[in-house]
Order: C-alpha cells, then structure tokens, then sequence
C-alpha cells in the first residue's frame, strides 16, 4: 500500500479474490471507481473501494442482478451521504432493494433445505443409513 493508502489493481484483486478483468469490467458499468489514478494510468484504490468490491462479490451468490447491485450500492452511498442520516427517497430506495435481496437468500435457504434433504432420501436409499 502507498503512502496514501492508494493500492494499485493487482493487489486489490489478489486481496479481494476478484480478477482484474471482472474488477475492470465493475468499473466499465459503475459497480466500483478507482479513487485515482497514477501518472501512468494505473488505477488506484483506497479501503473503501475494497470493501465495495468485497460487498459485491458477497452479493453475488445471492444472484441479484449487477444492476440491482448497482441500484442497492448507489442507494446506500446516498444513504451514507445523508448529514442527517434521516428517511428520504434513497433510504425508501435501499430498504426496497434491501428487501428484495433478504427475500431472495430466504429463497436460497428453502432451495438448499429443499436438496439437503433430498439427497439425505438419496443416502438413505443407497446406504440403508442417513447421512
């Protein structure tokens, strides 16, 4: 890390398990911005662009759309920027996609109960046992 806590894209990518392709590609439709640049064109990133990366990458499984990531991560940002923190229109906006992500891993949770115990009828039916 630099002097200014800028880090450059190949260490941000190695830290947050991303490739730099899919963290470029991030870039080419408004998921995440490098802080700077440097003389050269190299991008740089502070703390806060890495964990924006680590949130969309943890999102990810959940299987939102990158623009719905894109809408909730905007959301926030304005939330975040907000002097009093209060309800506004982009507080309404985040709750509403915020929902919609709970719903969907409430979703997944039921799938994978659903094949646990699945393949817990398969074992058994193989095996004579359980799992």
């Amino acid at each position: 890390m630099s002097a200014e806590g800028h880090i450059q894209i190949g260490e941000v990518a190695d830290e947050v398990g991303l490739s730099l392709r899919t963290i470029r590609y991030y870039e080419e439709i408004g998921l995440v911005t490098p802080s700077g640049r440097t003389e050269g064109g190299f991008r740089l990133y502070l703390a806060g662009d890495v964990e924006r990366l680590r949130l969309v990458k943890a999102l990810k499984p959940v299987g939102l759309s990158l623009e719905t990531m894109a809408e909730l991560l905007d959301a926030a940002d304005q939330v975040a920027s907000r002097p009093s923190g209060g309800p506004g229109a982009a507080s309404s906006r985040l709750d509403a996609v915020l929902k919609k992500a709970f719903d969907r891993c409430d979703e997944l949770e039921r799938r994978l109960e659903a094949a646990r115990a699945a393949l817990g009828r398969l074992s058994s039916a193989v095996t004579g046992s359980g799992p």
